[in-house]
């Protein structure tokens, strides 16, 4: 799943870590969901990631089988 996580990181000058700690996961998992190797992450950490940069879920993940659907209509 596509993501702009290090986008919104790096406008809120927001390290990996920080990011993490913020939302009581490893550094690890971030760096697997920016990398998209951790699909889908829950709705819970969707939330807790897209609430601390003050955005909605849609704006951090772009959830790739709804752009298909509508491309192929």
């Amino acid at each position: 799943m596509k993501n702009k996580i290090k986008v919104f990181r790096a406008m809120h000058d927001m390290t990996q870590e920080e990011l993490a700690d913020t939302i009581r996961v490893t550094r690890r998992t971030i760096n697997s969901i920016e990398r998209g190797k951790y699909n889908p992450p829950s709705i819970e950490v969707a939330y807790k990631i897209a609430k601390t940069f003050g955005v909605t879920i849609e704006e951090v993940f772009c959830f790739e089988d709804d752009e298909d659907t509508e491309a192929g209509r």
